[in-house]
């Protein structure tokens, strides 16, 4: 929603260009998004921050120098990045650039990720290796954020964890260090949600250096629930014991905003309480499961995530989703006695759907001999004729096309055309008939493709959830969704909400005054 008036609050006082880094006019003026702790609410506070800036006028963008997600997106240009990074460039309304996430870490095990690097990946490394090596990535990270901000006026920066984190801070590129480097002035957002704000913010500012504490020019309480007013005496406490401003207290907002944060509340519902059931497997290392948001968006649709047989029961579709450790998530599916169940229900004609690394757990036999993924060989779920086998090389695309001519219970999808993007290290051939025009594969009521985001497009995901809900002997009724408008929707709630509970004119002054 714009603004009433057509002009945004203090934009006279407020001047792209007075904000310099050493000395040198760089473009954008920077304002940076630190927390108290992981899940406070970062990325969605930086996406609002993105949208009202942008209806107030201004050319904006985020920016978050590393970031530690499995939830990824491929670039028009072939790139990596982090799809929070992306959700925030769709609220500020640019298209998603490498630029806004230069380095993305992609967890492959408990103390290892893929290091992605201006898109492409650099390799694997183990924590305490990429601990000694990510200063070295400083260049890249400065290069990436001046190149963006010489083409915004504002640069929305976004940290990660906690700001406070003690045995991290010698070596930190993405928190203090990054609004260092950027010298941009830093909003601290607490979780009142979760309790113990107060020792939240107040207690990071204790943590922190003085001159980290003099960078810190505002504190944000977000998620609180209940009447405002009765925090009024919390906020006196907070200006009082902290010697900052509270910027403001943000609301728990219900706005249905893809969030990468594998902490995301979307991962924990088990409830089934729809007219149409749809089940998605939560494999440990589960990665784009805001592939499966859209359903969500339809009437009557409930998606939850199954992490025990017990919870499975008989729902209208399973989806076996991505995941960034094929071998060892298939394992978990044998060990925790949810693949029998799937079997069944497959062999009864339930409808299953595998998105990227769940159609080749799909398949028969998937092999890492150049240990790319940890190595080793196993037999997959043997539901489609498919093998895959991983290599270094990462496929990397947009893919746009048509389904093939679709048997079974989707055969509803003949022709239908998607679009998305594949991001996979291996090559699977299949035996079975082809999914797509562009491959995938499918067997009787079984179905895979590397494709994230194909349920996206409404011509995919309406007629999935039309026939499930005839498979019931009902019809579905409800609005046809437009998944583009819908999300610009949500920014404009999620912008509004923030807007009517933050002191605009003094995140403007901010901004203007820098550090």
């Amino acid at each position: 929603m714009n603004r009433k008036d057509n002009k945004p609050p203090c934009k006279r006082s407020f001047d792209k260009h007075s904000v310099r880094h050493g000395g040198t006019a760089v473009g954008g003026s920077p304002i940076m998004i630190q927390g108290t702790m992981s899940n406070a609410g970062k990325s969605l506070f930086a996406a609002a921050l993105c949208r009202i800036f942008r209806q107030d006028g201004y050319s904006v963008a985020p920016f978050k120098s590393q970031n530690m997600a499995l939830n990824s997106y491929i670039t028009a240009d072939g790139l990596e990045m982090g799809r929070a990074q992306v959700m925030q460039a769709e609220a500020a309304g640019i298209e998603p650039s490498v630029l806004m996430n230069p380095i993305l870490l992609k967890p492959t095990t408990d103390v290892g990720s893929q290091v992605i690097v201006n898109g492409e990946v650099r390799g694997n490394m183990r924590a305490m290796e990429y601990f000694k090596h990510k200063k070295e990535l400083i260049p890249d990270i400065m290069k990436a954020y001046t190149t963006l901000a010489a083409q915004h006026d504002i640069i929305v920066i976004e940290g990660a964890g906690s700001a406070a984190e003690l045995n991290l801070k010698s070596d930190d590129i993405v928190n203090m260090g990054m609004a260092r480097l950027a010298k941009a002035p830093v909003l601290l957002v607490g979780d009142i949600d979760r309790g113990g704000v107060f020792a939240q913010l107040l207690g990071t500012l204790m943590l922190i250096e003085k001159e980290e504490q003099d960078m810190i020019k505002g504190l944000v309480v977000n998620k609180f629930r209940g009447d405002k007013s009765i925090f009024q005496s919390g906020v006196d406490i907070l200006e009082q014991r902290g010697g900052k401003p509270v910027v403001g207290v943000v609301p728990y907002i219900n706005c249905d905003i893809e969030d990468e944060d594998s902490l995301s509340e979307k991962l924990e519902n088990k409830s089934s309480d729809g007219i149409v059931d749809i089940a998605v497997i939560r494999l440990p290392r589960i990665s784009n499961f805001t592939d499966f948001d859209v359903f969500r968006q339809y009437e009557g649709v409930s998606v939850r995530y199954v992490t025990k047989p017990s919870q499975l029961e008989t729902p209208d579709l399973i989806i076996i989703p991505g995941t960034k450790s094929t071998i060892h998530d298939r394992n978990w599916l044998y060990e925790s006695g949810i693949e029998i169940a799937v079997r069944r229900l497959a062999d009864k004609g339930f409808p299953i759907f595998g998105i990227c690394g769940g159609y080749q757990i799909l398949g028969e036999k998937i092999s890492d001999p150049d240990n790319s993924e940890g190595g080793g060989s196993v037999d997959g779920m043997g539901l489609l004729r498919c093998t895959t086998v991983f290599s270094q090389e990462k496929n990397r695309s947009r893919t746009s096309g048509r389904f093939a001519d679709v048997n079974g219970v989707f055969s509803c999808l003949s022709g239908a055309e998607f679009t998305g993007y594949e991001i996979h290290m291996g090559e699977t051939m299949s035996d079975d008939e082809p999914l797509l025009d562009c491959g995938g594969a499918q067997k009787g009521n079984v179905y895979g493709c590397y494709i994230h985001g194909i349920f996206d497009s409404s011509d995919v995901s309406e007629r999935i959830v039309k026939i499930l809900y005839e498979r019931k002997g009902l019809v579905y009724s409800g609005n046809k969704i437009d998944r583009r408008a819908y999300k610009e929707k949500q920014y404009d709630l999620l912008a509004d909400e923030v807007r009517k509970n933050i002191d605009m004119e003094l995140v403007y002054k901010i901004l203007n005054e820098g550090i």
